[in-house]
């Protein structure tokens, strides 16, 4: 597809053909600044985040009556709005309590960063994962499907395909808080993958669902039914491909009557550049802390810069689905029950709201947790490398020895014990077997001895 569009562009200016300016680039003053182009071609000719100046006030818009909130509503209510494309980042799911990657300070990354990781974002890549799995299932344990509520943000998203205007949701988020608040599997592309589904990472045999629940429930390392390798949920990690649905459906936003951006920086290619897909006449709405993109460069594009769930919340109020977003919303409340009160800022009915923790408070408790679970994975892990060198794994003698020793520990692996369990790197509450970070040689020694 990319080579058939490169070959399109490239002849149309061998031979000279004229093309015409499009609408959203004509200007009535010399002060003015065009937007970018938008479309297929703008779509993959786009090096990187692009920024631009907002638009000039004097440009009118094309299709909305307004660059406003009750411009884009007017739209909507009108019935003009039937096939919506919706683009979401990390920002979407905060409010729930699951931190985002690349916030400066508040961000995974940022917090992981402090750990022994070669770097931080090693806890996704590929190459470090086939190595040290127990970082990235430390935070699997955290972050799997189930603990935290969907946000009314999801809520909306449910509610645009409940009234059947949703065309198609892009997602980079991995945590399948969509799929909880209802929004269908064939309405999602999750464009970095998700814990939705899980495979070998050496056969591709997929693996069952029940099964990879019990075994980040249990703190194990998952082992293929087939082969024996590692199980990875379907998440993309650096040194991997993006999904097959991502690139089958790219070509969506071109058929859009309306595009919304919520909650992400645009800054991961080739995500980034699918709201450069729509039509150059196609009204786009940026609902994010701060314009990301060059949206707001274009004559119908609408910026309700802030918080995600209060932005939603004042476009359903001007749709007049305010009502028809808080019964949805209210549909969720038993799913990550404790999260979800948490993270609300709210106590249960009757308590009062005075302890109650901030957005703020939460998020940071929620990162804390995290980045302490991969701290103890890493350092004890270590220590039961070298006890699984001292004990699991045999010292051959002598060249024979050592044969015999491959062929009956063939898939013996220092991150994991014979049984894949991951109680060596969890910290118990009812065991107090593996050594603090600061325990001495001698007390391991002790230890060897004892067990």
């Amino acid at each position: 597809m990319l080579s058939s569009i490169s070959d399109v562009y490239i002849n149309e200016r061998i031979i000279g053909r004229k093309r015409k300016p499009r609408r959203d680039q004509a200007v009535p003053n010399s002060n003015a600044k065009p937007s970018r182009q938008r479309g297929p071609i703008g779509q993959f000719f786009k090096m990187g985040n692009e920024e631009s100046s907002p638009i000039d006030e004097s440009v009118p818009p094309q299709t909305l009556s307004s660059r406003t909130l009750e411009g884009l509503a007017e739209y909507i209510k009108a019935g003009k709005a039937s096939k919506i494309v919706v683009m979401t980042g990390a920002g979407i799911s905060t409010s729930a309590g699951i931190p985002d990657f690349r916030s400066p300070e508040t961000g995974l990354y940022a917090n992981l960063a402090r750990l022994n990781l070669p770097y931080a974002e090693a806890v996704f890549d590929i190459s470090f994962f086939k190595q040290k799995p127990e970082p990235f299932y430390a935070l699997a344990h955290e972050l799997y499907p189930g603990k935290y509520r969907p946000t009314i943000t999801h809520s909306f998203i449910r509610l645009l395909h409940d009234k059947g205007l949703l065309l198609k949701l892009f997602t980079q988020n991995i945590d399948c808080l969509e799929r909880e608040a209802g929004v269908p599997d064939d309405k999602i592309v999750e464009a970095h993958g998700s814990f939705a589904r899980q495979s070998c990472i050496e056969c591709k045999h997929p693996y069952p669902e029940d099964d990879i629940r019990r075994h980040i429930a249990a703190k194990e390392i998952p082992r293929c039914h087939e082969c024996k390798g590692l199980v990875k949920p379907e998440i993309v990690f650096f040194g991997e491909q993006l999904p097959q649905a991502f690139f089958e459906n790219r070509m969506l936003p071109a058929q859009s009557d309306l595009c919304i951006v919520l909650g992400t920086s645009l800054t991961v290619q080739p995500f980034a550049s699918l709201p450069d897909a729509t039509r150059g006449h196609t009204p786009r709405v940026l609902i994010n802390k701060e314009r990301v993109g060059g949206l707001g460069n274009g004559t119908d594009d609408v910026l309700l810069l802030g918080d995600c769930d209060d932005g939603v919340k004042k476009l359903a109020e001007a749709c007049g689905w305010l009502e028809d977003l808080e019964k949805l919303w209210a549909e969720t409340a038993g799913l990550g029950k404790d999260q979800a009160e948490s993270a609300a800022g709210g106590a249960p009915d009757g308590v009062p709201d005075e302890t109650a923790k901030s957005k703020e408070e939460v998020l940071e408790d929620e990162i804390d947790k995290l980045t302490k679970e991969v701290d103890e994975t890493l350092t004890l892990s270590k220590w039961h490398e070298e006890k699984v060198r001292g004990e699991i794994m045999p010292k051959p003698a002598d060249g024979a020895d050592a044969a015999v020793s491959n062929v009956l520990h063939p898939h013996s692996q220092p991150h994991e014990d014979e049984k894949g369990n991951l109680g060596h790197v969890f910290v118990s509450k009812a065991s107090e077997e593996a050594p603090s970070p600061n325990s001495s040689e001698e007390q391991t020694s002790k230890e060897r001895d004892e067990s």
